[in-house]
């Protein structure tokens, strides 16, 4: 294999390590934060839930406008590295500021997460946009796209399955009070974060050859790059389906543990068993991509995941089963998550074809809308089902005992305070916990099921169309380039 292909692969994959660690303690777990740790009534949770809901879908909204920017960028580093490193710098800060107590309380806390979590929002997009739009311009080559996903996957599964294992062990890790502690994880966090987003701005290397003969990119040229292209806009939606529920579920982790299970402990244990399973499917997926079309795989990945909600929906809070239907979901995920980065990968081509213009940016812009997307209604999903089912008034309880407990140091008091913790978790039976499930399982397996029918009922680019579209592009690129030498020996 050529030596640089390789530095691309390690390079581009690294990049995401800490960058999708910071992004799993932001979209999973800060609602988390400010429901377990800063304590919030249900009033100030539904008004900083709809406002982070209503953010994202703006940042969202925003998506193809950055990828508009991106592709119309010229620069001697190229048109993604520039914003690789402004949006990585900015969202690192804005992160910390997020997880800083600055003692603020009421309305001026609101209004404080608002404004930092709106530009964290637009930060992160900017990063988020030009390091995806550069994938699919390292290379043509279905198989070495294959290896860049999978490695950056691999990463990106590392750097948020270290977050999802690692959060609620934080108080425990630092020995102080929760709100120092997390502040303290989210600085570490940041500086990971930054570090190794520079092997990919140092360590890439592009394929400019495409970009000879690219035209600037309108406000209406980037509406028909996303509307025009229907096989982007077919991946969009069925991605989008399994993004929401997959957001959904994840984000209900901590909850489900602490209230269903009774043993908040035994998330970060079974946090770990799934990144394995994440990890190793990822790190098999090129096994099975030599011996089935992405067609059967997204098949067999989709009835696994069928498959493993309903295991988890049943088990009846009984661990050997939690396990098993959680490797069943964790493991096919893993497979759709990879397969979705690919279909968008395709997608560029398929788009220079019918269009006759590439747009890496504008095109990739779609996953970071959708993940955006996804998080929102989860987030939404969320503190809705925590409201209705009378959770988050105990959470709001639990936080100020936690804060007590920390300030303690005599063993008697501290002991005596952890078994009324524990009563009052106890007490979270019947219907909130039906309503949890439900909202955990029922509805993102509706979702995924969903995004899958509608992918296999419209979606054409399989391997063979793939190669007709390349073997294409490449003879009008040899045309404009034998158009453009004959401009030049005229001139």
């Amino acid at each position: 294999m050529d030596k640089q292909v390789k530095r691309n692969k390690l390079c581009f994959g690294l990049g995401t390590l800490g960058r999708d660690g910071v992004y799993t303690l932001i979209s999973m777990y800060f609602i988390t934060y400010l429901t377990e740790t800063v304590g919030l009534t249900d009033g100030q949770l539904a008004v900083i839930g709809g406002l982070m809901v209503a953010f994202r879908i703006f940042d969202a909204l925003n998506d193809p406008v950055m990828g508009t920017i991106v592709d119309n960028t010229h620069t001697r580093w190229g048109k993604f590295k520039p914003w690789i490193v402004f949006g990585v710098i900015t969202a690192g800060i804005l992160t910390v500021l997020l997880f800083s107590d600055f003692g603020l309380t009421g309305n001026a806390y609101i209004a404080y997460i608002a404004a930092i979590y709106l530009l964290w929002g637009m930060a992160y997009t900017t990063n988020d946009i030009s390091y995806w739009g550069l994938m699919p311009a390292i290379s043509k080559d279905q198989k070495v796209r294959e290896g860049v996903g999978a490695v950056a996957r691999i990463c990106a599964n590392v750097g948020m399955f270290a977050v999802v294992v690692i959060y609620t062990m934080v108080p425990d890790l630092f020995g102080m009070a929760p709100k120092k502690s997390y502040f303290l994880f989210t600085l570490i966090l940041v500086a990971l974060m930054w570090f190794f987003q520079f092997f990919t701005v140092f360590g890439v290397k592009e394929d400019r050859s495409m970009l000879k003969h690219q035209e600037h990119t309108s406000l209406k040229g980037m509406v028909q790059a996303l509307f025009k292209n229907d096989q982007l806009m077919i991946t969009a939606l069925a991605m989008a389906l399994f993004m929401i529920g997959y957001c959904t579920t994840t984000s209900f982790g901590v909850y489900y543990f602490k209230y269903a299970y009774k043993d908040e402990g035994t998330y970060m244990i079974f946090a770990a068993v799934l990144g394995v399973a994440q990890l190793t499917a990822l790190s098999v997926f090129p096994l099975f991509s030599k011996r089935f079309t992405r067609k059967q795989l997204y098949t067999g990945a989709t009835i696994a995941v069928i498959a493993g909600y309903l295991i988890f929906f049943l088990s009846f809070e009984n661990l050997a089963l939690i396990v098993v239907g959680g490797l069943f979901l964790f493991f096919a995920q893993a497979f759709i998550q990879l397969l979705m980065l690919l279909f968008l990968a395709d997608a560029v081509e398929y788009g220079e074809w019918k269009l006759g213009k590439r747009n890496e940016s504008v095109s990739f812009a779609v996953q970071p809308f959708i993940n955006k997307l996804g998080g929102a209604i989860g987030t939404g999903v969320v503190t809705v089902t925590l409201i209705v089912s009378g959770i988050n008034p105990v959470s709001q309880q639990l936080s100020v005992l936690e804060e007590e407990m920390a300030a303690l140091t005599d063993p008697a008091a501290i002991s005596a305070l952890q078994t009324q913790i524990d009563e009052i978790i106890n007490g979270v039976t019947g219907s909130p916990l039906w309503i949890m499930k439900a909202a955990m399982m029922i509805l993102p397996l509706a979702c995924i099921a969903a995004g899958f029918l509608i992918w296999k009922k419209n979606f054409r680019i399989d391997e063979h169309v793939y190669q007709t579209i390349v073997k294409d592009l490449k003879e009008r690129q040899q045309l404009l380039d034998r158009v453009a030498e004959q401009n030049d020996s005229a001139n």
